[in-house]
């Protein structure tokens, strides 16, 4: 069930206010006189007001004497106020999404070892679910999770941002957290980046929005170079390593569908930039590709992306499950492209696999997924779409899970 997590509260985030929102108390609905005269007024109200005034006259002058107000309403505002503030939040479950990068320019090589890209980064409906309860430890995060051969210590980028986030606000709380992953890893999709991101908005809300989410941002790019893009409301332009983030309106159709499909080999990113020739990669200018996917969409002109040839290099498989789901699926989809360093690769378009994918024993363990482009509300974190029962048939029988 799709749900929005808005900043600060636990069953209803409205603003970054540390206190929940007390929606299930009622003003009990009763008679009572809206004011007491006692010269014979019987003007008594069927609904209770929450203002209450109580008057008396005198009777031979006819002046008012006295007059007390009873404000019911703010008297149940601050003792909610009062209960809430000790209340807090104790449990929280988010929706972890990932992205794929539309066109991926490498720009150059920095002194400091990194490369310079210049990249259309879009969220996208694929997504892990992380759950987080506060820990009575106040030494040690515990994490877990439905796959193995994920790490559980701080090489887990949710436990470096939890570490991160006590580093920066000085609040000493720690977690037990559940990752229930679909997202795969080694996929150029940032699903550890998102996690990430995810877990700097929970341990925010946990402390009552000490940090906005610039800081949030702006301290995340500290232990990931994508992570900071996840702070953005789903579509943004990225540049410097990808810790600079320019958010935009998204110019692609949140309708629009894709599928993704990884092979089991990973393409580790190190080796994958290693092999990397600035020399052979495009020419064309990244704002060029921006304007024309904002002015016509997607198309297999736009979909550049410059670690595809060291890419192919590293995993020669990967080069011809492209070509073949290109030649596959003639038609069928506006581009086909890998996703960051791989080695995922993206068919935008049409949900379906093309048929080669059932039919050919090597691709029998390969991951599948649907996926469509997804944003987020100002203030609120990413929601899990609610699936179509058109997207359900669409997906049943190739979703093939991380698991």
């Amino acid at each position: 069930m799709a749900s929005s997590h808005s900043l600060c509260s636990h069953q209803r985030y409205t603003s970054c206010n540390p206190r929940t929102q007390f929606n299930s108390f009622k003003i009990p609905n009763f008679s009572s006189p809206s004011s007491f005269k006692p010269h014979g007024s019987s003007s008594y109200p069927r609904k209770f007001q929450s203002l209450i005034r109580a008057a008396a006259s005198d009777s031979k002058s006819g002046t008012k004497q006295v007059e007390v107000v009873y404000d019911f309403e703010g008297k149940l505002n601050k003792l909610a106020d009062e209960v809430d503030m000790d209340a807090g939040i104790s449990r929280l479950t988010l929706y972890s999404p990932c992205k794929i990068n539309v066109f991926l320019r490498i720009t150059g090589k920095r002194t400091d070892g990194y490369h310079d890209l210049a990249s259309l980064f879009h969220v996208i409906s694929l997504g892990d679910k992380i759950k987080f309860s506060l820990s009575p430890s106040k030494s040690k995060d515990g994490l877990s999770t439905n796959v193995p051969g994920v790490p559980l210590d701080d090489k887990n980028l949710i436990i470096k941002a939890l570490n991160l986030f006590r580093k920066k606000t000085g609040i000493n709380n720690y977690f037990w957290v559940h990752l229930d992953k679909k997202v795969p890893t080694g996929a150029g999709l940032g699903g550890g980046s998102g996690n990430a991101a995810t877990a700097l908005w929970a341990v925010n809300q946990f402390s009552g929005c000490v940090a906005t989410e610039k800081d949030l941002q702006d301290w995340s790019g500290e232990i990931g170079s994508d992570i900071p893009f996840f702070f953005s409301h789903g579509a943004a332009y990225c540049t410097g390593r990808g810790e600079v983030v320019e958010d935009i309106s998204s110019p692609i159709p949140v309708d629009l569908p894709m599928v993704l499909i990884k092979p089991q080999e990973a393409c580790p990113t190190a080796e994958v930039y290693k092999r990397l020739r600035l020399e052979q990669t495009s020419s064309v200018d990244p704002l060029l590709l921006l304007e024309k996917i904002s002015k016509n969409g997607i198309s297999q002109e736009v979909c550049v992306n410059d670690l595809e040839p060291p890419a192919f290099e590293v995993l020669p498989s990967l080069k011809r499950l492209k070509q073949r789901i290109a030649a596959a699926g003639r038609g069928q989809y506006d581009a086909v492209f890998m996703s960051g360093s791989g080695s995922t690769i993206v068919g935008v378009g049409s949900p379906d696999p093309p048929l080669f994918v059932y039919e050919d024993d090597e691709y029998k363990d390969v991951f599948l997924s649907e996926a469509r482009f997804i944003t987020r509300s100002a203030n609120q974190w990413y929601t899990e779409p609610l699936l179509t029962n058109a997207d359900t048939e669409q997906t049943r029988g190739f979703s093939r899970s991380v698991e």
